[in-house]
């Protein structure tokens, strides 16, 4: 285990939003991901480095605020701004927890542009669906986003000094770092912190679930089979629900939103055989998967095939993470029993990525049938005699669609 460290670490896209409230006031700006990847810390890191007066607000509460509640806030980000040269920075923090929020929002940003008031503001969430709900139906032409994904290898390196091992197990959730010595304490924080109130509160509280308890086992059963091919009709056989697959779907679809669990189609040149496809689960974080399963670091060691779903997952994570920032589309491929692992394009180059992870494998590489179906621009082989692990978690997946 690694000796973890403390740090001012700062994530990238704190110098794109320092760079954008260092700007004249042009957009709202959007901070969007998951819980607990460091949404807050990440804004105050640049407001900071922006030098402006600035007022810091949440709507993260038991109960839901109100228009007038927001409202207000924004009256008090108007006086620090008169109080300073007219110039002021506000940051609402959970703001799709606010009924009714964009319309607000949309109403106070035309009068502070009318009004000639350099107010610059920040809106974070942690249901980029919602989010994603209120700027196309209030907002459209008036915001930025800067999406942030799950910590990456290379950042937990960075900032907590894990290793690979550590990295694999423990996923990549920085305020968990600090409890990597007691596993049963970091379980403990992901399932109630992280887990529970991101389905308890981000989902359940702010969408429409008819069948909770489904979504839940839902949730369990992708972590526990992450990097798996399984068709809704086998999952509701396991999940034993009466439910349809139809609503398992948009279960999975929820997951997602909430950067937890997803389900990869299969890659096709035509849509419609990608959206009638058999989901290949994916978790957005390994600690997911080590959490739910109740396993220790050592099993890594005695469990050849638990470290493999493992070494699959992180590489999966990896990309669907920078899926979520909007670099590429991750996919898989599968025909007759031949498979390739995950299929990467940015819209000019497709990448084909087989896993070997010692694993036993009922499909066959793919690698040379995709090729011949397709012709990728690149094949990668990663872990075994290919690429080693370590180096492709930290490659940005950009530099590897770019790579020759």
């Amino acid at each position: 285990m690694s000796n973890l460290r403390n740090t001012a670490f700062h994530r990238p896209q704190v110098a794109v939003l320092t760079a954008r409230l260092r700007e004249p006031r042009r957009f709202l700006q959007i901070v969007t991901g998951p819980r607990q990847v460091g949404k807050t810390t990440l804004v105050e890191q640049a407001v900071a480095e922006a030098d402006r007066p600035s007022l810091n607000v949440s709507a993260d509460e038991p109960t839901l605020r109100d228009t007038a509640w927001l409202s207000a806030q924004w009256e008090r980000a108007r006086l620090l701004a008169r109080e300073h040269a007219n110039t002021a920075i506000l940051v609402i923090d959970e703001v799709q927890k606010v009924s009714g929020w964009s319309e607000t929002v949309k109403w106070h940003w035309d009068e502070d542009t009318r009004r000639g008031i350099d107010l610059r503001v920040v809106l974070l969430g942690s249901a980029p669906l919602l989010i994603r709900r209120g700027l196309s139906e209030s907002l459209a032409g008036r915001f930025e986003t800067v999406p942030l994904p799950h910590w990456s290898f290379a950042e937990m390196r960075a900032a907590f000094a894990f290793t690979l091992e550590d990295y694999l197990f423990f996923g990549g959730y920085p305020g968990a770092a600090a409890l990597v010595g007691d596993v049963g304490r970091w379980r403990r924080y992901v399932l109630d912190s992280l887990v529970e109130t991101t389905v308890g509160r981000d989902i359940l509280l702010m969408s429409r679930v008819d069948k909770p308890a489904l979504l839940r086992r839902l949730f369990e059963l992708g972590c526990r089979t992450s990097g798996q091919i399984l068709s809704y009709t086998k999952m509701l056989g396991q999940l034993h629900d009466a439910g349809n697959t139809v609503t398992l779907a948009h279960y999975l679809d929820l997951l997602s939103e909430a950067g937890m669990l997803t389900g990869l189609q299969k890659y096709a040149t035509h849509p419609a055989r990608r959206r009638g496809s058999s989901p290949k689960l994916q978790v957005f974080n390994t600690a997911l998967l080590s959490a739910v399963s109740d396993a220790r670091p050592s099993d890594m060691h005695a469990d050849a095939d638990f470290r493999g779903r493992l070494v699959e997952s992180a590489v999966g994570s990896h990309l669907v993470n920078a899926q979520a920032e909007g670099i590429c589309l991750v996919h898989y491929w599968r025909d007759r029993g031949r498979e390739v692992d995950y299929v990467v394009t940015d819209g000019r180059t497709l990448l084909a990525i087989e896993v070997k992870s010692g694993r036993r494998r009922d499909a066959l590489p793919g690698l040379s049938a995709f090729h011949e179906a397709f012709r990728p621009r690149r094949r990668l082989l990663v872990g075994g005699d290919g690429m080693p692990v370590e180096s492709f978690l930290e490659t940005p997946v950009a530099e590897l669609l770019r790579a020759d």
